[in-house]
């Protein structure tokens, strides 16, 4: 029952359109590793998603689908990888380049080049790119055990109150980053507050059952 229960919620979360795009990626892309995968995927679809449907040029919509193209088949064309960098190193996209290449090098296990290449990205404007390289960024640090430079990240992006990046996201790997740090009372609470603030979406559900688990943990 729950896992029926948590499949409807993850469908509620995105429109019909989304859905398709996320099947596209879940069989044609293996991002990241680790903790980070699925919310990696996630964000990268919504990036593109976003990102397509705000494009009115056709020329624009065009480099956008090339950038997302090309990181989408390195899986099974490395050589790939170069024209990705290109794209990436200049243009109006090239921002949404380094975050693709960052997932790249995530997922091939060189957290260094990924952190390199989020660091290239500039602190204005600060919109859907920007706090997606900082939530990423954040995610690379727990996997290297940083842990309180992650929830530093986090701190930062949930001070900003970003209207254009999922809030209840960035708490909840707030949460995350908490207890693996060992905070399990900041967890805990942290966990309940994403449960009370964002009871239908597929975090406050996740949340819920953090809660749940860290309580009878004792």
């Amino acid at each position: 029952m729950k896992k029926v229960v948590k499949r409807q919620l993850k469908e509620d979360e995105f429109v019909s359109t989304m859905n398709k795009i996320l099947r596209f990626f879940q069989t044609r892309l293996k991002l990241i590793l680790v903790g980070v995968a699925a919310v990696a995927a996630v964000a990268l679809i919504t990036v593109g998603v976003r990102f397509i449907q705000a494009q009115q040029v056709k020329k624009e919509s065009r480099l956008l689908s090339e950038l997302l193209e090309v990181r989408s088949t390195l899986g099974a064309k490395p050589e790939n990888l170069a024209e990705l960098e290109k794209l990436s190193g200049n243009g109006r996209y090239s921002r949404l380049g380094y975050v693709l290449l960052a997932t790249h090098w995530v997922e091939n296990g060189d957290l260094e080049k990924a952190k390199d290449c989020l660091g290239k990205i500039e602190s204005s404007p600060k919109d859907f790119i920007y706090f997606q390289a900082r939530d990423l960024l954040a995610q690379i640090n727990v996997l290297q055990n940083n842990y309180e430079q992650a929830v530093a990240i986090y701190t930062e992006v949930e001070a900003a109150k970003p209207s254009a990046y999922p809030l209840d996201a960035v708490l909840f790997h707030k949460a995350e980053a908490l207890e693996a740090k060992g905070d399990k009372p900041e967890a805990l609470a942290l966990y309940k507050r994403i449960q009370e603030k964002y009871p239908q979406s597929y975090f406050g559900y996740d949340a819920a059952e953090k809660a749940r688990k860290l309580e009878a943990a004792g």
